[in-house]
């Protein structure tokens, strides 16, 4: 009878050697993959400010598209990559939900909606938005659109139609607040005029914290919502989720 040869020790640890080796060579691709997803198609945000609501709440966690505009130094490459402008873009439309690196410092990411597109005249009077001298039309909703925390007897909701027919929900707490009243703001070549939704609660291109943004700062489109938690969980109190997540905000389309 012959016995079966037993591997020797080096031969053992040559294995093992070789078991972590392709173990940390699967990591470094995974993570490889992941990157290149984050900076070139998908890359998830949460809110974690009320400046978007109704549209967006506080726990919110949504999918920004970062090939929607094209690729920009500031908004994708982190400035890595100097160039000016962006490299196969693509116009953004007046209306859509944009993240974007806030011209202060080219690092903070905001979220807002996009309302004056390069050569428009933006302008608030008594609450009410005017684009190249007309104003916006929009619509009282009764009741409140959502339901959320931010909902109070004090605020309304209207829906406003952009002149491109995009449609979306605005909130209001009155016509006579710090920016319900502005200059009129020609945007200049190159630049983007950004609001919030929650137009009295909102750091925009109205104010000397945002101003016009640069085509180059653009980071993506805002797709849709993945997740939602309410603001009595945090994202890693799993145990809570049953009772916290929004479920009827799962997966839903950003508008």
């Amino acid at each position: 009878m012959t016995d079966t040869p037993s591997s020797s020790p080096s031969q053992t640890e040559k294995s093992r050697v070789d078991g972590w080796g392709e173990t940390i060579r699967t990591i470094i691709y995974a993570m490889l993959i992941a990157l290149v997803i984050r900076t070139f198609a998908y890359e998830p945000f949460n809110i974690p400010s009320s400046s978007m609501v109704p549209t967006l709440l506080i726990g919110d966690f949504l999918f920004v598209s970062k090939y929607s505009y094209g690729y920009g130094s500031t908004g994708t490459f982190w400035r890595l990559v100097p160039f000016s402008g962006r490299v196969l873009g693509h116009e953004p439309k007046r209306g859509d939900v944009v993240v974007f690196k806030t011209p202060r410092d080219n690092s903070t990411d905001y979220i807002k909606r996009l309302i004056g597109l390069p050569g428009d005249q933006i302008q608030v009077r008594q609450g009410l938005l005017y684009i190249n001298g007309i104003p916006v039309e929009r619509t009282r909703q009764e009741p409140p659109a959502s339901a959320d925390s931010e909902a109070h007897a004090s605020y309304t909701d209207y829906e406003e139609r952009l002149p491109d027919g995009v449609s979306h929900i605005i909130r209001e707490e009155g016509d006579d607040r710090a920016l319900d009243n502005t200059d009129v703001f020609t945007v200049p070549p190159r630049r983007y005029f950004f609001m919030g939704d929650n137009r009295d609660n909102s750091q925009d291109s109205r104010t000397t914290t945002v101003g016009f943004v640069p085509e180059e700062n653009l980071v993506g489109q805002a797709r849709f919502l993945f997740f939602s938690l309410d603001e009595n969980a945090r994202f890693w109190q799993f145990w809570k989720w049953p009772w916290a997540v929004r479920w009827n905000r799962v997966f839903t389309k950003i508008k």
